[in-house]
């Protein structure tokens, strides 16, 4: 591939990433002056894995995690983001990712097209120690921050404690010790009344 072909290539995605940015997920942030958007969310689990990575059941590559959790959300800028306690969307949602991640990553010179499919994948299958790992940082991110706004998000809507209890149920598979963490916060939000029991 020509240099010129390649890198127009690569900048045509970078600014095809850029509209991370305004996808929107349900989550505030931990003021709760307003939510999150996809690419705050993905940098927030950089950092997470960053400072964290310790805390993982089992050894990790902590670089190759981080590409994983810094791409992981990329294809809802087609899919869009599906609130984890929408039920309708969640039965499309595997369907719909799946259709962007084929428009999305091919954006990119083919080597790299390839490797960041990949790295989707394998965060979608959740076989890998990082991506275990990974699952469970995008799982605990949102709980932190529903904690610290308050549980505003789960009062708004009306969300049960069985549910975070159901899309929960894997999170030790990466970190045992965040776990623990994050089901104190969800078992302190039932008795404020933020969670419905």
């Amino acid at each position: 591939m020509d240099i010129d072909k390649r890198l127009s290539d690569q900048i045509a995605f970078v600014l095809e990433a850029d509209k991370s940015k305004s996808v929107g997920r349900q989550t505030y942030l931990a003021d709760g002056s307003r939510k999150e958007g996809d690419a705050e969310h993905a940098w927030h689990l950089a950092l997470m894995c960053m400072l964290l990575s310790e805390y993982s059941n089992e050894p990790i590559d902590v670089l190759h995690t981080m590409k994983m959790v810094l791409i992981h959300d990329l294809i809802e800028i087609d899919a869009g983001d599906t609130y984890a306690y929408d039920t309708a969307a969640n039965a499309t949602k595997r369907e719909r990712e799946v259709k962007a991640a084929e428009r999305i990553f091919p954006m990119l010179p083919d080597d790299q097209a390839k490797a960041l499919r990949a790295l989707w994948d394998e965060f979608e299958e959740g076989q890998t120690p990082e991506a275990r790992f990974a699952n469970t940082l995008d799982k605990v991110q949102p709980l932190l921050l529903n904690d610290a706004s308050g549980g505003r998000a789960w009062r708004e809507h009306g969300v049960d404690a069985a549910k975070v209890f159901a899309r929960n149920e894997r999170t030790g598979d990466g970190s045992q010790t965040l776990w623990n963490y994050a089901k104190a916060l969800i078992d302190a939000n039932i008795e404020k009344g933020n969670l419905k029991p």
